[in-house]
């Protein structure tokens, strides 16, 4: 059976005082939640001492990017042996703002969700189109390069241990939502797409989010879809109360 995964998504937000205390509230508020899964994703600076944090709770960490690399000459970059090490469980790949604004592809994407199956930890792959590919049609074909790119290569067992993350690049910090049977719609074909490469079996276990500015308003009836599994969440997972909004709408 799939997993509810409701993950939050800090990007270049809370220095690591603002993180500490902003967990240790979201730590409180979710100690009887038992039936979803709740990650939070934050940024390097942060990582050590949010996992010390939450440490004894079912709140885990993510890292919100990677490098694939061991180690190495790659100053400023940070591997998964380094984010094994201190507790890092989750890590968040792919995500459009990586694509967009550092040019990374599809081949480097699978080359992180690579190595982070490698050390264990569960990647979070993202994959979304832009407002133009869902105005041209397009929507299918990018969600399904993209899909079929980063997870080239993947074994079943490795491909049961990735959640996907659909994320509407139109509906990220735009205030803008793809209805629940819109999303529904596309998390649907994103199925059928991991049931070509993996098997249908493997593709029904497999959880997929929505991260198009879920917010405690739309959650609801967004996680109430047949094929949405959880949540990657923006703006609404900085404070604590709002990120627990969400959560309590996965259960």
């Amino acid at each position: 059976m799939r997993k509810t995964v409701i993950a939050g998504n800090w990007k270049m937000y809370k220095t690591n005082k603002e993180a500490v205390e902003v967990l240790t509230q979201l730590k409180d508020l979710t100690k009887d939640v038992s039936t979803v899964d709740i990650v939070i994703g934050a940024p390097f600076t942060c990582l050590s001492d949010a996992v010390k944090a939450v440490k004894g709770s079912n709140v885990k960490i993510a890292a919100e990017n990677v490098y694939p690399k061991e180690e190495g000459a790659y100053t400023g970059e940070v591997s998964p042996k380094m984010l094994k090490d201190i507790g890092v469980e989750y890590v968040i790949l792919g995500h459009s703002e990586r694509r967009e604004y550092f040019g990374e592809t599809d081949e480097f994407i699978n080359q992180k969700v690579k190595a982070v199956l490698e050390y264990g930890m569960t990647p979070i792959f993202c994959i979304g189109e832009k407002l133009e590919d869902r105005e041209s049609g397009k929507t299918l074909d990018v969600n399904t390069r993209q899909i079929k790119g980063g997870l080239a290569g993947l074994s079943q067992e490795e491909a049961k241990k990735v959640i996907v993350a659909y994320e509407p690049v139109w509906a990220i910090g735009t205030g803008k939502t793809a209805t629940p049977e819109m999303a529904q719609e596309t998390h649907k074909e994103i199925r059928n797409v991991l049931a070509e490469m993996f098997g249908k079996d493997v593709a029904e276990e497999i959880t997929i989010q929505y991260g198009g500015s879920m917010k405690p308003e739309n959650a609801k009836d967004l996680l109430s879809q047949a094929d949405i599994d959880g949540g990657l969440v923006g703006g609404a997972s900085l404070k604590a109360d709002s990120f627990f909004e969400i959560i309590k709408a996965g259960k």
